[in-house]
């Protein structure tokens, strides 16, 4: 069977037809692109993927890195994958023109990234920790530290991690201990140790930049307290090159369900009382400045999940029209059995995948393009209200992609019946992999618990208004095409209503009541925003794919390009029906404030 990564008419149809991506050339920093420069660059992602990434998937999975003490292992293969990744400017993508990068939207930058992940999602891991690191040294960070590690960050030759767990901590960082002692030499020296630190060791970049969370001496309790350092594994000599050696030990690596080849370390820091640290920013503002990565990187986690999601998708969509088994109920038991694609139940859980991973899909490139708009938008307020909307959607973004990614690589392993559940078939890898992202850069909880408990509410809910008027724009649309649009619309308004109802109640609780009480049930809330705001997507889809169906009905019509249309109006169909109507079980439970838990 094939290795489809994506469907490239679905990648098209949601950059250009849904959400007008080739209008971006039109803003000052992307001048000098054309709707040809973007697609370029998405086809040698999809290239570098297809030819460098995929091919080792399964063999990494099998032989996943190893310590022996000294030294970490990995299959060659994941350094040549990198390597191309790196020279082909994938890392330095988004960034500016006199850094090396290609000043590429993020929209764009997230779909190229997209296809590595889809073929190889361990290999692929090392690049997005280099891209997320680098982006936050390039704001956050010194001059000084920005032209010394910068430049070989983004062009490959070093790699990145974020540092923030501990192993009695977890995900709770305003417990950390690990501490950092200021020194009369202008650095820090950093103390503790770090636990499932993705990338954490390797040999295949010539140094590794840590980002480590740390109080320094006397510092506020709390997470006012955590300050953010740059820690390298080799301190640079005046060259900038790698010198000595830094204080950063590897006491072993975690071996995991799935993402098996991204190295998942436990690291030692200053056991022998000489870790450099740089300080990046100020003092005490740590958090803050690891919540710049953390954000990019629940996106990320999202988009990751989506496309794995995706690659299982496609190739239980190709096995279900390959494999003949079994006969409708009426016909005779002499007839020729049939492909299982047939049978209704195999087509209800591909219309759930398709609904999951092209609405996921829809639901990533859609914060993707609201961080656009809030980094180049010429008008400043409406820069301001994507960054407000960016911010509400963030933990729904990687909440729901990573829930319904892996639900539907689970249907993947479901149509394949017997053989999926072997490891002669990949979907059973996709859903080792992709089980992880809901743990991923805070569980689901706690981005339950962050939409309720805080993001609801900031700038007196201007995001939720926002959000309400995107929904209510489209809704007219809907209203004005007629038709199915017209009915789904219909129950976008009611479901939204009933969001804003249960709204209003848990805010009044809030103010009310015991704040633990209501927060019990965050993950109702949650449930439920993130269901409509797919809803809302897919409505957006429809309504994309009734125009496409419009411009295609003439004699010339592509067939193929009506059958993408409808597939799309079917899945929307899905989403509405067997999706949307089950968050009335969720405000059930909030507006009676159900006290179960």
């Amino acid at each position: 069977m094939s290795a489809n990564l994506l469907n490239t008419r679905d990648v098209q149809f949601q950059l250009y037809e849904v959400l007008n991506s080739a209008s971006l050339t039109q803003r000052s920093r992307f001048a000098e692109h054309t709707k040809e420069t973007f697609d370029a660059s998405i086809e040698t992602a999809a290239q570098i993927a297809t030819d460098l990434f995929a091919p080792h998937n399964a063999k990494l999975d099998s032989n996943e890195p190893t310590f022996d003490g000294k030294t970490v292992s990995i299959i060659p293969e994941v350094k040549q994958a990198y390597d191309a990744l790196a020279e082909a400017g994938f890392i330095a993508g988004r960034q500016d023109y006199e850094l090396g990068g290609m000043q590429l939207p993020e929209v764009i930058m997230t779909m190229c990234m997209g296809y590595f992940t889809s073929a190889n999602a361990s290999t692929s891991g090392y690049s997005f920790l280099t891209c997320a690191a680098s982006n936050l040294i390039n704001i956050f960070g010194s001059e000084t530290l920005k032209e010394q590690f910068l430049p070989p960050m983004l062009q490959g030759r070093f790699s990145g991690t974020m540092a923030m767990t501990e192993p009695h901590a977890g995900s709770s960082l305003s417990d950390i201990r690990t501490s950092a002692k200021k020194t009369d030499q202008g650095h820090y020296l950093v103390k503790g140790s770090k636990m499932f630190i993705s990338g954490g060791d390797h040999e295949m970049t010539d140094n590794i930049v840590h980002l480590v969370l740390a109080k320094i001496e006397g510092a506020p309790a709390g997470v006012k307290g955590i300050s953010l350092f740059l820690v390298p594994k080799f301190t640079l000599n005046e060259q900038g090159e790698p010198d000595e050696r830094n204080d950063v030990a590897l006491a072993g690596l975690i071996h995991k369900l799935g993402y098996r080849g991204t190295t998942s370390t436990v690291l030692s820091f200053g056991e022998n009382d000489a870790c450099v640290g740089y300080l990046i920013g100020e003092e005490h503002q740590g958090l803050r400045y690891m919540f710049q990565m953390m954000n990019e990187a629940r996106v990320g986690v999202a988009m990751g999940a989506t496309m794995i999601g995706y690659r299982g998708y496609l190739y239980s969509l190709e096995y279900a029209r390959d494999r003949v088994q079994g006969r409708h109920a009426t016909s005779s038991p002499t007839s020729e059995p049939i492909s299982i694609v047939q049978h209704a139940d195999v087509r209800r859980m591909l219309l759930a995948q398709k609904a999951y991973v092209e609405g996921g899909l829809s639901l990533c490139l859609l914060g993707a393009s609201l961080l656009d708009d809030y980094n180049t938008q010429p008008d400043p307020e409406l820069a301001k209200q994507a960054h407000v909307l960016l911010d509400l959607l963030t933990p729904v973004i990687k909440s729901w992609c990573s829930e319904y990614g892996p639900k539907a690589n689970d249907l993947a392993i479901q149509i394949l019946g017997g053989a999926g559940y072997t490891r002669e078939y990949p979907v059973e890898q996709y859903w080792r992999d992709n089980r992880l992202n809901p743990i991923h850069e805070g569980t689901n909880g706690i981005q339950a618990l962050d939409l309720l408990g805080r993001k609801v509410w900031q700038h007196k809910s201007l995001g939720l208004q926002l959000l309400g008027k995107r929904i209510g724009e489209d809704v007219h649309r809907a209203e004005a095409e007629g038709g199915r649009c017209q009915e789904w619309g219909k129950s976008l308004k009611d479901a939204l209503l009933l969001v804003q109802k249960v709204t209003m109640q848990l805010g009044a609780d809030l103010a009310q009541t015991d704040v633990n009480k209501t927060l019990a049930n965050a993950g109702c809330y949650l449930n439920m925003v993130g269901k409509v705001v797919v809803s809302w997507l897919w409505l957006r889809q429809a309504l994309a794919a009734e125009i496409g169906l419009v411009a295609n009905s003439d004699a010339d019509k592509n067939l193929d390009e009506t059958n993408f249309y409808q597939g799309k109006l079917q899945a929307a169909q899905y989403y509405f029906k067997w999706e949307l109507s089950t968050i009335q079980q969720d405000a059930d439970l909030l507006l009676n404030r159900d006290d179960t838990c």
